[in-house]
């Protein structure tokens, strides 16, 4: 649900990731370098946590930032994969790159139901069915036999990467989330900048005019649901193999509403802001559960903060006002 005073802001990101400009792919580069040296400075298990919700935020911004579709039910996407991934490589013995493919089919199929049913509705009631089939989902995973119930499936072996390489080893599992990021961030950004992203953009902007023009709105809205759902589901399996478990947390409510924050925060509708905001978000938790502090309350008066001083994003507001200073 795009308003008219944040789609004109958003422009300049977009026109400028379409373009190439050298500020952008400066960024991006700068990125990838810390990414890549950050296991020898940070945690490698907290360093994948940020890699796989920034994947998941990505591909929810996809839908919300550039199809101005906003979904309260992308945890479905994010826990059904994890589960799928959890139990075809714990239980079934498959190797941990082919538990994860199952996993983002398994949202595919997903998406695909859940938009065919959604996808004709708009603002609050898209939101509201997204909503409601994403807790149907959580309550079967409550209830199916192959979840576990509440202590959801544990102990899933990580195995061995294309039969070669040990996912035991830190490093090694790092570089494979940190693959599988990079791979789901340029899936995302050629989506963008392709000619269907245009039309997207156009949807987001103006649905009746490009009705007009002959777009079916319907089907790219749909196939735009379901790679925001697959994007997502790739980003549960591979925290499943990361953690080594799948719990009925990823399929909460409270996940999806966890991921519209952290798109939010760092700037709907950019292409680095999700990655920020999941940065922040997963940052906040980590360190301020060593304290006595309430979590979810510092997080939340955070999130009032940005939303009052920089309307667009972290990376929205930044993007703006170096636009504005050209």
């Amino acid at each position: 649900m795009a308003t008219h005073t944040t789609t004109d802001d958003r422009r300049p990101l977009t026109g400028a990731a379409s373009s190439g400009l050298p500020a952008g792919l400066l960024v991006g580069l700068a990125g990838l370098v810390i990414l890549l040296a950050a296991p020898f400075a940070l945690y490698p298990v907290f360093l994948m946590k940020v890699l796989c919700f920034a994947l998941f935020a990505c591909a929810f911004n996809l839908l919300i930032g550039y199809g101005g579709l906003l979904s309260f039910g992308h945890a479905a996407f994010f826990g059904g994969a994890a589960y799928i991934t959890a139990h075809t490589v714990k239980v079934w013995g498959f190797p941990p790159e082919l538990g994860i493919i199952l996993g983002a089919a398994f949202s595919a199929v997903l998406g695909l139901v859940f938009g065919a049913l959604a996808i004709r509705r708009q603002g609050i009631y898209f939101a509201m069915i997204t909503l409601a089939l994403s807790q149907m989902v959580f309550f079967l995973a409550l209830q199916l036999k192959f979840t576990g119930g509440e202590d959801g499936i544990q102990a899933v072996p990580r195995g061995m990467l294309f039969g070669v390489i040990d996912l035991n080893q830190p490093l090694a599992m790092y570089y494979t989330v940190l693959a599988v990021f990079l791979f789901g961030f340029l899936v995302v950004w050629r989506t963008v900048n392709s000619p269907f992203g245009q039309v997207l953009k156009a949807i987001r902007e103006n649905e009746p005019r490009a009705i007009s023009l002959g777009y079916r709105t319907d089907h790219y809205k749909l196939l735009a649901f379901v790679l925001s759902a697959t994007l997502a589901g790739l980003a549960g399996g591979t925290k499943a193999i990361v953690f080594q478990l799948a719990t009925l947390t990823d399929v909460t409510w409270q996940m999806s509403g966890e991921v519209v924050l952290m798109t939010l925060l760092g700037g709907m509708g950019t292409l680095y802001g999700p990655v920020v905001g999941a940065a922040l978000v997963v940052t906040l938790e980590n360190y301020l559960a060593a304290t006595n502090l309430p979590v979810p309350v510092v997080i939340g008066a955070i999130f009032v903060l940005c939303v009052l001083l920089f309307r667009r994003g972290i990376v929205g507001e930044i993007v703006a006002r170096l636009n504005k200073g050209r």
